[in-house]
Order: C-alpha cells, then structure tokens, then sequence
C-alpha cells in the first residue's frame, strides 16, 4: 500500500526549507535544488507541488506574509477598547513587536520579509505579494494611528497618513537595525525606540 502523504504538510515543509535558506544565506540560494536538499526531498518530489522555482518563491513570499498578518490580527483583536489610555498603549507597542525580529521565530519571518520585499523591485513575480505585505501592514499602522488620535471626532487626515508613514519608516528601520546589528539593537532598544515613538505622538507612555 503506497505511503499517504499529507500535501499541505509536506508544502509547509518546502516552504520552511526556504526560510532556513533565505534566513541563512539569502534569496539567491533558494534554488529548487537548494530547497529540496534542505528539506531532505528529490528535486522531482519538489516539482509535484511547485512547478518552478518561481512559483515556490512566490508562495513562500504569500506564507511569510500570512504568518505575520496573523501575528498582526491576533495582537489587533486583544487591543483593549479604551484608545488612549496607558493600557491600549502597552498593546499597541506589543503588537507593533511582532513585526520585529525580537525571537528565533519573528527573526526569521523578518530576514525572509525584508528579503522577498527587496528582491521584488527586480523579479516582477513578487511583485502583488510585495504589494500585499505593504498594504497588510500599513491598514494595521493607519487604524492604531485613528485609534491613538482618539477613534472620534474629525481628525486631521493628512496627519494621520504622515504619522502612519513615519510609524512604518520607524518600523522598517528598526528591523533592518535589530537584523544587522543585533549587539546593539536589542529587545529592550527597540521597546524603547517604539515607546519614545509612541510618546512621540501624545498620550501616557507605557514604561518597560
């Protein structure tokens, strides 16, 4: 009797061969002979699940997008309703964490984003999934910062796109930082970054 194999498994498993490579080595090597060797397969059990290398790359790109938009939506929906107050303001700088490489598992998801955003600017394949990571991220940015304006009234909405602009910036910079100099962008300096951020913006200040 041949051997069941659970495909949405044994995809996850490529996929997870490509984050080890493209965390370790970067993009270029995530050939599918790379990714098969990583993952302990034949390049032909490979191809019955990804045609190209292309199409691996791509859904690769979709799973670590969908991986920190989950991350995003779990942390989103424990935001506590009372914008504003010293508690809203701890789970925001939470939430925005996870955007960060602050463990083996955020740094990973981090190297692989930050990687297929890069490489998208040259390999139009990536392109919508560039899109949607950037789109993801910046309806996640735009409704804390309606949130932290105080959710009511008419709020000044070239403001709020400046400062959601700058959130994202702050964002993109910090991870690039935490990934390359790790020694020094530490866990609590980007806490403190964030939270200095935060203040920056009005309201309590959340502390350590």
């Amino acid at each position: 009797m041949p051997k069941f194999v659970d495909a949405a498994l044994r995809r996850q498993e490529v996929v997870d061969a490509v984050f080890r490579i493209v965390a370790a080595d970067g993009l270029e090597r995530a050939s599918l002979r790379e990714v098969a060797d990583e993952a302990n397969l034949a390049v032909g059990s490979v191809r019955h699940y990804f045609a190209s290398s292309d199409e691996l790359l791509a859904h690769s790109f979709g799973a670590v997008v969908d991986r920190i938009a989950g991350r995003l939506d779990a942390a989103e929906a424990r935001l506590p309703g009372s914008p504003g107050s010293a508690e809203h303001r701890a789970a925001v700088l939470e939430l925005l964490k996870e955007l960060l490489p602050l463990d083996e598992e955020r740094a990973v998801d981090a190297c692989v984003w930050m990687a297929f955003k890069n490489a998208a600017r040259t390999r139009p394949f990536l392109a919508p999934e560039a899109d949607r990571s950037h789109r993801t991220v910046a309806a996640v940015v735009g409704r804390l910062m309606i949130d932290l304006a105080g959710g009511a009234g008419d709020p000044d909405h070239q403001r709020l796109v400046t400062e959601a602009e700058r959130l994202l910036a702050t964002l993109d910079g910090l991870t690039m930082h935490a990934l390359l100099q790790p020694e020094w962008m530490t866990a609590q300096m980007c806490h403190d970054v964030l939270d200095a951020h935060l203040a920056s913006l009005g309201g309590p200040g959340t502390g350590r």
